[in-house]
């Protein structure tokens, strides 16, 4: 008999993601772009456990139409960990940001993790050895680079991002290109060899929906785009295991 998978959805600012579990097992991953679109989908299936996540949006507008014969949890600064929260203030911290971390502590338990999450915002989240999460960075996004210089001057277009550019540019769209591609790597790899020379064996884990640009050009990265998903698989798994 085929069992009820669990569900954890992932409400970004620009995406909502949904992926479904049975115990660590991944099974299906969605992407919407809409909430109609993800609640037309949750609508037509049934869960054993839900766990909703969101920063972009209401956790409970989705909750409410979840079908599940067992618990649904809402993730906040209030939500029990697998890992311990050091950061000063973590009522104001996104909790994609602690999915992430609880991710990268699954993928490497026991060991120092740095998370680059590359999405609206670039956020840098580091995790020690002891499971202990310190916080971390947060810089603008590729696509919130490219925007500001379009919105915050006269004549600069607004430019899309892409996958390789020349760091000499010759013309006023791809000088635009070198300034945020090439930026936003020399940022990765400037925060990467600086957190090596404090933590030689510190794990580094890309992902999120602009990581797919650097995926290849910073060494020594792993490359795990369904990391924040993983992560709160975990917190799920977490809380059935503690109530």
């Amino acid at each position: 008999m085929k069992s009820t998978p669990n569900l954890v959805v992932d409400w970004g600012n620009t995406r909502i993601k949904v992926a479904t579990f049975l115990d660590n097992e991944s099974l299906d991953q969605f992407t919407f772009t809409t909430k109609e679109e993800a609640k037309e989908y949750l609508r037509k299936q049934s869960f054993h456990h839900a766990l909703v996540s969101t920063v972009g949006g209401d956790a409970k507008e989705l909750s409410e139409v979840l079908v599940v014969d067992g618990n649904v949890i809402l993730l906040t600064s209030e939500t029990p960990l697998p890992i311990k929260v050091l950061y000063a203030t973590p009522k104001t911290l996104g909790v994609d940001r602690l999915a992430a971390a609880c991710g990268a502590s699954q993928l490497f338990p026991n060991q120092a993790s740095l998370v680059i999450d590359l999405g609206s915002c670039i956020n840098y989240e580091f995790t020690d050895a002891q499971a202990n999460y310190h916080g971390g960075a947060i810089s603008p996004g590729v696509a919130m680079r490219f925007e500001a210089m379009h919105r915050l001057t006269t004549k600069l277009p607004l430019v899309k991002p892409i996958g390789s550019s020349l760091l000499i540019g010759s013309s006023t769209e791809t000088c635009m290109q070198s300034g945020v591609m090439n930026g936003v790597l020399f940022e990765l790899n400037g925060f990467i060899g600086t957190i090596k020379r404090d933590y030689a064996k510190c794990n580094i884990l890309l992902c999120g929906g602009d990581a797919h640009f650097f995926e290849g050009k910073v060494n020594g990265v792993n490359f795990v785009p369904e990391l924040v998903l993983l992560g709160l698989n975990k917190i799920l798994q977490h809380n059935l295991n503690v109530v």
